[in-house]
């Protein structure tokens, strides 16, 4: 005990010794974690990932319609449909089986005068099977409905005519 201090101030002083390294580990700790490596992460992922860490967006004639992630709502029936938010856990899943996009050829072509046969054609040339993430194995084969709408509406401009006008009167 320090000359002239009581019992109790000896106590507290050595209290407030033993916080300062705790704290200080502390803010080392929050400096890491907190900014060090979330910001090395983005650093990473912006050299090998790029596209992935950017969104994964899709763009037509420079302008970004939508991510390869993300479902997107396609509410005309001249186009396909994701999976109802019932059918998808997330409701953001992006694919459909090539079953369910079969099952809207009939819809889609009706909707837009284009033969049921072109459109099973893209269909087939939009299956992707057996995704590089499960390593090309044990992967389901599914379609990327926004591709497959974007194929659709390039191979068939005309059909698709007053959705192209609407995108440019809204860039």
């Amino acid at each position: 005990m320090k000359k002239g201090m009581t019992k109790s101030e000896n106590e507290t002083g050595g209290m407030k010794g033993a916080l300062k390294p705790a704290v200080r580990v502390v803010i080392v700790m929050l400096l890491v974690t907190g900014v060090a490596y979330p910001l090395s992460l983005v650093a990473i992922g912006q050299v090998v990932f790029p596209f992935q860490s950017n969104g994964s967006l899709l763009s037509v004639d420079g302008k970004p319609v939508g991510s390869v992630l993300i479902a997107q709502e396609f509410a005309s029936p001249k186009f396909f449909h994701p999976r109802p938010a019932a059918d998808s856990a997330s409701a953001v899943d992006p694919h459909i089986t090539p079953e369910d996009a079969f099952s809207q050829v009939t819809r889609v072509s009706e909707a837009t005068g284009i033969a049921e046969n072109p459109i099973r054609t893209l269909i087939q040339l939009n299956i992707e099977r057996g995704r590089s993430e499960n390593l090309n194995a044990f992967a389901p084969d599914y379609v990327n409905v926004l591709k497959l709408n974007l194929d659709l509406m390039e191979q068939y401009p005309e059909e698709y005519a007053e959705f192209e006008s609407r995108a440019q009167d809204s860039r």
